[in-house]
């Protein structure tokens, strides 16, 4: 989820002449010692996908002895994912939510707002779905999840804890992705036709604080995880480590999808461009995206030069630049300063938000009875502390203990 990565040829903001090729100079990498009391309080999955695509996940809840959240639309349905779970015999507490729209109580933010229809409308509930984990997670009384997508995989669940372990210093911690790069489709044509094209850490394998009362929230964009990261005075700091596996795309086959990432691509390399020559306010603007854009379109256009004969790859980059074309100055100004509004709009949610309740509690604070489906893994009513069992090595052992289903519905 990004158009992770730019840098290097007429001149544009500062004296940039091309997208910058990365933003490793933003980051903190770090290597953390396996912590054994470090972990996630949750693992929480926006999905879209059928059920099975939530089988790594909760293995991954399982192995950590950690609840997992997924907050369920379109394929995904929250009684099937519980359901997969149990037929494959993963002892896990699992939380899944269908989600439809917006809950009650969630905040109402200009951003989210500002491209609902029109040549940016977005259709996508992704930012929705993050924004809701985040406030579900407070009210809950979780100080720290893990997002992750369903088409990513951790292989090394310790990779978890190490960056559990480095939270207290940062502001958040991604993880490595590997397999397919987390790159929009300009940034995967860069790639393919030769250039060195970086990536950056995203909410597909991130692990944040939850009790930061900071304004951050994700946005109504693409690349909203970029946004995330940063607040009014930048990059927020931000670490890297481990590793995780981003599944195979093709990145072209639909040409839709450059045109719906090209107004957030663009908004977020071009603040990550303003900020690596430390002038974030210029962002602000729209002096600054009449030369950002044409920083862009001259990218977009020499990559469909170098394009000639790759069918697919010609057909994405055209959609790409003619939904550049319709991208004015004043919007990406405009957009900017509602996120700065919004950032502030956020932060009175989150102080006002009571903590402590439960997932439970939270469930039925903003809504959400109706839509749940929970199946916990204890004898008894659920303690704050989690009490999952040990990974499924050692089920053969546990056999008496069998997980209870309990679904919440009408209640």
């Amino acid at each position: 989820m990004a158009g992770r990565g730019m840098n290097g040829g007429g001149a544009g903001p500062g004296g940039q002449r091309d997208q910058l090729l990365d933003h490793d100079d933003l980051l903190t990498c770090a290597d953390a010692p396996d912590l054994g009391g470090r972990r996630p309080d949750a693992i929480i999955v926006p999905s879209a996908r059928p059920a099975s695509s939530l089988l790594h996940a909760a293995g991954l809840a399982e192995e950590l002895n950690t609840p997992l959240l997924v907050l369920a639309s379109r394929q995904a349905r929250a009684a099937e994912i519980v359901r997969e779970i149990e037929d494959h015999g993963i002892v896990a507490d699992v939380v899944a939510i269908d989600v439809t729209g917006a809950p009650r109580l969630m905040p109402g933010l200009e951003t989210a707002g500002l491209f609902t229809r029109g040549p940016f409308g977005r259709t996508t509930d992704v930012s929705m779905k993050r924004n809701l984990a985040l406030l579900l997670s407070r009210a809950a009384g979780w100080d720290q999840v893990m997002f992750l997508d369903d088409d990513i995989r951790v292989p090394d669940a310790a990779d978890l804890r190490r960056a559990a372990a480095l939270l207290p210093t940062h502001a958040a911690v991604g993880l490595h992705i590997d397999g397919m790069p987390d790159n929009s489709v300009v940034c995967h044509a860069r790639r393919e036709l030769g250039d060195r094209q970086g990536t950056f850490v995203g909410g597909g394998a991130l692990l944040v604080p939850v009790d930061r009362s900071d304004g951050a929230f994700f946005p109504h964009i693409y690349n909203e995880d970029w946004f995330f990261l940063l607040d009014e005075g930048g990059i927020r700091p931000v670490a890297r480590t481990g590793r995780a596996v981003q599944q195979w795309y093709d990145p072209f086959v639909d040409p839709d999808r450059a045109r719906g990432e090209e107004l957030g691509d663009t908004l977020a390399e071009g603040v990550f461009a303003a900020l690596s020559h430390g002038k974030l306010e210029d962002a602000l603007k729209p002096d600054y995206w009449v030369s950002f854009l044409e920083v862009r379109r001259r990218l977009i256009t020499r990559l469909l030069q170098r394009a000639a004969g790759r069918e697919s790859m010609v057909t994405a980059l055209k959609a790409a630049r003619g939904r550049s074309y319709l991208i004015e100055p004043h919007l990406c100004a405009r957009f900017l300063k509602a996120w700065e509004r919004d950032q502030n709009v956020w932060r009175r949610a989150v102080e006002a938000l009571s903590t402590g309740r439960g997932i439970a509690g939270a469930i039925s604070h903003f809504g959400l009875r109706q839509s749940a489906t929970v199946r916990l893994n204890r004898t008894g009513p659920a303690p704050r502390e989690p009490r999952l069992r040990q990974h499924r090595k050692h089920l053969d052992a546990l056999d008496e203990a069998r997980a209870r289903e309990l679904v919440v519905t009408g209640r």
